[in-house]
């Protein structure tokens, strides 16, 4: 039986022209990057003589490199609490059958609605009072406290899919609470820990606010202030700026791929609601 039928045709064709679409951005921003500073033409004309030398420079005058470093260090330590923590909290909640396990998982909730712009003063009066404006403790603090809700609704939405009965033999062999969780329940939630992973990843690592409040005036700059401050200083030179924006989403690429089937893993199987 031929299953290929006209309205296939129609919508693999209706996908390539949206692809395309989206495509032509990406295109101007690699073609511009590899263009020297000299060459005016349009930006839709591909580059005769390409150049990586902007990339050179970009990397050079930036500063992107400790600002990479910077920002690898705020995410993985955000991103490992938040697992951790997520997790654990998650798997009490999903497990525990007492009353006050349903109020308490909407309680965390709530912490979806509230808009994090309440509390930026108070939290910069107290992180000043405290002397850690211009350390990365403040935006792991804030990062974790922020996320935890959204990473607790994954976990526990994806958890409350997968059966008691798994952990029934490790209570067996003798196995505590948190011996089932190591041992049964956390390898189980591998699909979704990517998806914890990449969400919260690309969150705080090209969130723009918070370090521009709480690491202005300090060395310690991530790579969207760093990328900001170097667009100011260079407006008018479109080639190494862009030579820049395509250094500062290498690692957000890689991480993406190497988590990818996971992140489809989670987003297919545990987010069923």
């Amino acid at each position: 039986m031929n299953r290929y039928t006209w309205r296939t045709g129609t919508l693999e064709g209706v996908m390539i022209v949206v692809a395309l679409i989206f495509m032509v951005p990406v295109y101007v921003l690699i073609n511009l990057s590899i263009r020297d500073q000299t060459d005016l033409s349009s930006p839709l004309v591909p580059t005769a003589n390409p150049t990586f030398d902007n990339f050179a420079n970009a990397w050079a005058q930036s500063g992107l490199g400790q600002a990479m470093v910077n920002s690898a260090v705020i995410t993985v330590v955000s991103v490992l609490l938040l697992v951790g923590l997520g997790s654990l909290c998650a798997y009490g909640l999903a497990r525990a059958t007492a009353r006050w396990s349903a109020p308490a998982f909407y309680l965390f909730m709530i912490g979806l609605l509230v808009p994090f712009q309440l509390g930026l003063v108070p939290l910069y009066r107290n992180f000043a009072a405290l002397g850690l404006l211009g350390t990365m403790v403040p935006l792991v603090i804030i990062y974790v406290g922020l996320r935890l809700p959204f990473t607790l609704f994954l976990y526990t939405t994806f958890l409350r899919q997968i059966p008691a009965e798994y952990e029934e033999a490790a209570s067996l062999d003798g196995a505590g609470t948190f011996g089932r969780f190591r041992r049964v329940v956390f390898p189980l939630l591998r699909p979704i820990t990517g998806t914890v992973i990449i969400l919260n990843g690309l969150f705080v690592w090209n969130d723009f606010l918070t370090p521009l409040l709480y690491l202005s005036g300090s060395p310690n700059r991530t790579v969207p202030i760093a990328v900001y401050s170097f667009v100011n200083e260079n407006t008018t030179v479109w080639p190494l700026v862009f030579a820049a924006l395509l250094i500062s989403v290498i690692p957000v690429l890689i991480a993406f791929f190497v988590f990818q089937k996971t992140l489809i893993q989670g987003f297919a199987s545990g987010i069923k609601g």
